[in-house]
């Protein structure tokens, strides 16, 4: 499998979560903490906490220290290149 198949696979299980992908809407308005997601998506800290876990390993998710917060946000930066990596393979399929 290539490594555009692996990146993609782990995008696939990311977001084939409800509850994952719900978390991701959160993080869409920007940098979030764990209890203000906890608010939004209506799940428990602990539950929260190991899909955020689930989101970093698959790196869709960041977080950063501030104080003693944690702010956690979208992957912006990997998800643009690997869905940019998509496109360009998919373009370079449709011309063979």
């Amino acid at each position: 499998m290539s490594d555009l198949c692996n990146e993609i696979e782990k995008l696939g299980k990311g977001i084939g979560n409800a509850n994952r992908y719900r978390i991701l809407e959160v993080l869409m308005s920007g940098p979030q903490t764990v209890s203000h997601i906890v608010k939004k998506v209506e799940l428990s800290q602990p539950a929260v906490s190991q899909h955020l876990k689930a989101l970093k390993e698959y790196n869709l998710v960041t977080d950063s220290k501030d104080g003693q917060e944690v702010y956690y946000s979208i992957n912006v930066a990997y998800t643009t290149k690997l869905l940019t990596s998509l496109v360009s393979s998919l373009n370079k399929q449709k011309k063979h």
